[in-house]
């Protein structure tokens, strides 16, 4: 009943307010040549590529490859990262990409304080990456206090199938909870504090929004190559930061490519 209950207060939110994602940027999910690969940390409006929050340093940041966990939290180094229409603070990192596998980029954000709604907001975040094509972490839960566990291998969704996923709270499916999904109309400039100009328009209507079923299953139709975002809102076992209300959300970023 409480996540039906977040899941309602979510969709009369603002769309500003119920639009923010996490975003671990990296240019490529499949990589050939082993080395470090860059990644940029993004807390911003990814669809409507709109407003920029400023995003605090992380508690956590580390990468999980064949179930073992390798702190980045030292490579991250603050930069700006500029919208349209403002500038925030930002961070850039790098996973160490070596030997064959998959490699589960995880962050841990500090919560976010949205003075509108006077809440918090902690997106708890994974994005794959995966070298020479052999499949080692996707389908494992990380062991997060929420997370979505992919159903479809997240690196290489062929545009116009489908996407699954698991909404999990400490290990458990949570029922009723309310999934916004966001695609990365403008791609970030690694080398630069800007992004690409916009390929996409958000659509009428409002955000796009699955809710998990009795079993904390949700399927989306991917239309678009692309990164494709899901956020699991309020999933998390923690309600309250500092005295205010907190949404702790579950978020997995994907990637669809066109079949050539």
């Amino acid at each position: 009943m409480k996540k039906l209950l977040l899941a309602a207060a979510a969709a009369v939110m603002p769309a500003f307010a119920s639009a923010h994602f996490l975003m671990e940027y990296t240019e490529n999910t499949m990589i050939e040549r082993p080395g470090d690969v860059p990644v940029k940390l993004i807390f911003w409006h990814p669809f409507e590529a709109g407003h920029v929050m400023t995003l605090e340093k992380p508690e956590e940041f580390y990468v999980i490859h064949n179930g073992n966990k390798t702190d980045l939290l030292d490579t991250l180094e603050e930069t700006t990262f500029d919208g349209p229409d403002n500038s925030a603070k930002a961070f850039k990192g790098s996973v160490p990409v070596k030997r064959s596998g998959d490699y589960v980029v995880v962050t841990v954000p500090t919560p976010y304080y949205e003075e509108s709604e006077d809440i918090y907001i902690q997106q708890i975040t994974k994005a794959y990456l995966n070298r020479n094509e052999l499949p080692t972490d996707w389908d494992q839960p990380q062991g997060l206090a929420t997370e979505i566990l992919p159903l479809n291998k997240p690196y290489n969704i062929i545009a116009g199938s489908t996407f699954t996923g698991r909404v999990l709270s400490e290990g458990k499916p949570v029922a009723g909870v309310e999934i916004e999904i966001e695609y990365i109309a403008a791609a970030p400039d690694l080398k630069s504090t800007g992004a690409a100009a916009p390929t996409v328009s958000p659509l009428p209507g409002g955000a796009l929004v699955a809710i998990s079923d009795e079993n904390g299953y949700f399927s989306f139709g991917v239309p678009k190559a692309g990164y494709w975002g899901f956020a699991a809102l309020g999933s998390g076992p923690k309600t309250e930061h500092e005295g205010k209300e907190l949404s702790q959300d579950a978020v997995i970023w994907i990637r669809a490519w066109d079949l050539e």
